[in-house]
């Protein structure tokens, strides 16, 4: 898939994976999508319920190995 930027939270636990999506997030335009690398198993349910509250939307999540990729659309 592409993406404009990526950003990777590998390592962290939350909240940050999220925090720091939203911070890129604002340095976007509308339609653009970010791509983030993660490692917390947590963050699968964050990033949905992330996209939910914000409107950003969530066009993809896979798991490779013990990592989770998650490609989002700024509203």
């Amino acid at each position: 898939m592409n993406f404009d930027k990526e950003l990777d939270t590998r390592g962290l636990n939350c909240p940050l994976p999220i925090l720091r999506t939203k911070k890129s997030l604002t340095d976007m335009q509308s339609g653009q999508v970010l791509k983030v690398r993660a490692t917390d198993p947590g963050s699968v349910k964050d990033f949905q319920a992330f996209a939910k509250q914000t409107g950003n939307e969530l066009l993809s999540s896979e798991t490779v190995e013990s990592e989770f990729i998650f490609f989002m659309k700024k509203k």
